[in-house]
């Protein structure tokens, strides 16, 4: 429990609220996720196959199984927003920066945040040898972070497609970022992260009650 809520609920209510989306589906291979998420007001429209439910299971041809069953079963889809339940600081202002930058010249949207570290300056790969040199190199050199070329994290909140281009993945196409602050870009891999977001959450609500 997040906040009082399973973790999954708080993706699902963003999307419920959200104007430009329209109907919010889960995919899980778990039947108490799927009964939590239509409690919640989302739709399940069946259990995830095993195939697809192992710890390899890639994120795209998941929500490539649910949406070409929407499709052949609800109706026709023009775009798709992808809310990860694991990282929930997201706001409306975020899913509403995708959705307008995912215009016809745009295949995918990812979200992400500027990287603390980065692989031109304090980033290194080890060689079979067990010598480790940086991940990136450019002509002129990097002595200092200021000094190297601005890179992103991806904070798995937010993923956006046009039907047409789901199938290119991320990496295929023209894939534009949306750039989150640090404190909205935590994902939850483990209890550390679980703790962060929680306090995030209890700061943000005593704000708000401060505002009132």
């Amino acid at each position: 429990m997040l906040n009082g809520k399973p973790l999954i609920v708080h993706s699902i209510e963003q999307a419920i609220a959200h104007p430009g989306i329209d109907r919010v589906f889960v995919s899980t291979d778990s039947k108490e996720i799927a009964e939590i998420a239509k409690s919640a007001g989302a739709e399940v429209p069946f259990i995830r196959p095993r195939e697809l439910a192992n710890d390899t299971s890639a994120k795209i041809p998941v929500i490539e199984h649910l949406v070409d069953w929407v499709e052949q079963n609800i109706g026709s889809i023009s775009k798709i927003v992808d809310l990860d339940p694991t990282s929930p600081l997201r706001i409306k202002e975020d899913i509403d920066a995708c959705i307008n930058l995912l215009d016809n010249d745009t295949d995918a949207v990812v979200t992400g945040y500027k990287s603390d570290k980065n692989p031109y300056f304090n980033m290194v790969e080890e060689d079979n040898n067990g010598i480790v040199r940086l991940s990136k190199k450019i002509q002129r050199g990097v002595t200092s972070r200021q000094e190297a070329p601005i890179v992103y994290a991806m904070n798995a909140s937010i993923y956006c497609w046009h039907y047409k281009t789901l199938k290119k993945g991320l990496w295929h196409g023209r894939t534009k970022i949306h750039v989150m602050p640090r404190e909205r870009s935590v994902d939850i891999d483990d209890l550390i992260d679980f703790q962060i977001v929680e306090a995030l959450m209890i700061k943000k609500i005593k704000n708000l009650n401060r505002e009132k």
